[in-house]
């Protein structure tokens, strides 16, 4: 279909409505159900319609690999919960901490082996800080922005074994569909690390804040609260006193599924002819990692049953930690959905005919600037990924900009959102987590995040006049 300006009606209502409303998946459902009227305007066609995208997005091949990722993954975290590994891991850490700089470095040594996903991170290192409050001499909310400057800006640069690679490798699957580009996502994938400018950026300044930086804050010494001192335990499922503490339930699960991805990526590599170093760029990363898990869980399980372990409690952690990603899954199936019925309503043609007169060198900071005003109020990183990525591949195209640079641009506005929303997942868990009021937490964490948003802005503009 032509390019013509109803092919914006579903944005038009997407952005608004996910503002208003602070959630993302309605936003994208009510663009959906727009889309899909615009198309077959009758009153049972458009559903029809609706439901035929969804259907579409679900079969497809890529995409059914990506939801049984993300739901395996999200399971096996559930079963290394009820096995005690998180909470042997938080108790064992805790016992070797005594100082401040002890507490930090341990708060950055420990994103190795807890990068895999925010909540995971957040669930075995905020326990350790909040049991460490009586020890350490930091505010709470010190800590918090520590932890958080050390979990979503840092998974977002780690290319294998996190809960984002598949999302971030398949948004930019359906911008370049959507564009009828040729292109490996996860190469582009790849190749965007560098230019996440926002991520890098507060990842430096919170090492600077945490170790070069003597905080005015007035609430340096903040009343404790012996009660959230002495029950850390309560602080999250994940450590309960009623679990048995087992560190080695964390550490082996997570040393094999990234050792398998590693070696099963380089694998299809090389059964492909090429050689050691351009097996990992030419390898399908999305078949190794999902494999990888899968092999993962299978020789979990059998630890764990080894342990005794019932088979039964298991299974139902293993469920329970899948079903906390459906939410995801279908965020995710509403997004295929949306923009495949852009696509078809014309989208591209009306940005490619409808946007020339933007500068190349504004088209990165000027979506990054867009993308980070989403992403804050909408507090999602993933659904501005979700709404942004065809639309900045569609600009970068047009504009002849490069590509992993704008992709870079997207991927760091939804960091932004995620790092600094009062919305955020990121920032609800740490308060719950570290005891702390959620509005004033965000405003003590705003300034580093503005600083670092102007900075990428920077950045964004030079380099783009620089490539």
């Amino acid at each position: 279909m032509a390019g013509n300006w109803i092919s914006i009606i579903p944005f038009l209502l997407v952005i608004p409505i996910a503002m208003l409303t602070k959630q993302v998946l309605p936003g994208i459902l009510v663009g959906l159900i727009a889309g899909a009227y615009l198309m077959n305007p009758s009153l049972i066609g458009g559903i029809e319609t609706m439901l035929s995208y969804l259907v579409t997005a679900l079969v497809d091949k890529n995409n059914i690999k990506i939801i049984v990722f993300l739901y395996v993954f999200s399971g096996l975290v559930g079963m290394i919960k009820i096995a005690g590994g998180i909470k042997g891991f938080v108790e064992a850490a805790s016992e070797r901490v005594d100082t401040k700089k002890e507490a930090i470095l341990l708060t950055y040594v420990s994103t190795l082996g807890t990068f895999s996903a925010p909540s995971f991170r957040f669930v075995t290192i905020g326990p350790i800080m909040r049991a460490l409050m009586k020890r350490v001499s930091m505010t709470k909310k010190e800590l918090g922005f520590v932890i958080e400057t050390t979990t979503t800006p840092i998974i977002v640069l780690i290319p294998i074994a996190t809960a984002f690679v598949g999302y971030m490798v398949s948004v930019i699957e359906l911008g370049l569909s959507n564009q009828n580009l040729d292109g490996d996502p996860y190469r582009l994938f790849i190749q965007s690390i560098p230019f996440n400018f926002f991520a890098i950026t507060i990842f430096l300044l919170g090492i600077y804040l945490s170790f070069f930086h003597h905080s005015s804050d007035g609430d340096q010494k903040e009343p404790a609260d012996e009660q959230d001192e002495d029950d850390w335990h309560n602080c999250d499922p994940a450590v309960s006193l009623d679990l048995p503490s087992k560190p080695f339930n964390l550490l082996a699960p997570l040393f094999v599924v990234i050792i398998l991805t590693l070696v099963l990526t380089w694998y299809d590599g090389a059964e492909q002819g090429f050689g050691f170093f351009q097996a990992f760029i030419k390898a399908n990363v999305l078949d190794a990692m999902v494999i990888a898990l899968l092999i993962t869980t299978f020789i979990t399980v059998v630890f764990f049953l080894i342990q005794k372990f019932e088979l039964k409690l298991l299974i139902e952690s293993f469920v329970f930690g899948g079903n906390n990603l459906m939410s995801v899954i279908l965020l995710l199936s509403v997004i295929w959905g949306l923009a495949s019925v852009t696509e078809d309503l014309g989208f591209s043609s009306f940005v490619t005919e409808n946007t020339s007169w933007i500068p190349s060198v504004l088209v990165p900071p000027i979506l990054f600037l867009f993308g980070s005003t989403v992403s804050y109020f909408i507090g999602s990183a993933w659904g501005t990924w979700g709404i942004l990525m065809p639309l900045g591949i569609s600009m970068a195209s047009l504009a002849d900009v490069s590509l992993p640079l704008v992709i870079g641009a997207v991927f760091a506005s939804g960091t932004f959102g995620s790092f600094a929303s009062p919305l955020s997942d990121d920032i609800n868990t740490v308060s719950r987590i570290l005891n702390l009021q959620v509005m004033e937490y965000a405003r003590f964490k705003l300034k580093a995040a503005l600083i670092a948003v102007g900075i990428s802005t920077v950045l964004y503009t030079g380099i783009t006049f620089l490539l």
